[in-house]
């Protein structure tokens, strides 16, 4: 059981960390304001520096990554371009990311509470994520 719960704890950061990537990467081109640019980046650089951990942590287990539903991925696909059709600006896109961040978040805290057999390890790296997440959110609220 307790490896099992720390796979799917694993999986489930995986993913996020990879929608986190590709949310990020859905908008920073249609950034200009440079400090919510450089906000963005290293944020991304963040994700992927854990997704990294993440995965040599999956492959310790002889395990996969975890690529992110790919209707969750497309509705936010949806969701960034259609806002920002209409409102094209700094603010948009750091609301459509703090959007992002609270899923994030939110999901994350579930997948902790469902997987309460995880190991020490898993539950620190899924901390870190949140903290990543929480962070981010709090930087944005300059440019909502």
């Amino acid at each position: 059981m307790r490896s099992t719960d720390t796979v799917k704890l694993l999986k489930e950061c995986d993913a996020g960390t990879k929608m986190g990537i590709s949310s990020i990467d859905d908008v920073l081109d249609r950034v200009c304001d440079q400090g919510l640019k450089a906000l963005l980046q290293e944020s991304k650089s963040h994700h992927e520096k854990l997704e990294t951990e993440l995965e040599e942590e999956l492959s310790s287990y002889s395990e996969e990554e975890k690529e992110p539903n790919a209707m969750a991925k497309g509705m936010s696909w949806m969701k960034t371009n259609m806002k920002m059709a209409m409102d094209n600006s700094d603010a948009t896109v750091a609301d459509l990311i703090t959007d992002g961040c609270d899923m994030g978040v939110k999901s994350l805290a579930r997948y902790m509470n469902q997987y309460p057999a995880a190991d020490d390890k898993a539950k620190a790296l899924c901390d870190r994520l949140i903290s990543i997440e929480e962070q981010l959110r709090k930087e944005l609220r300059k440019y909502l």
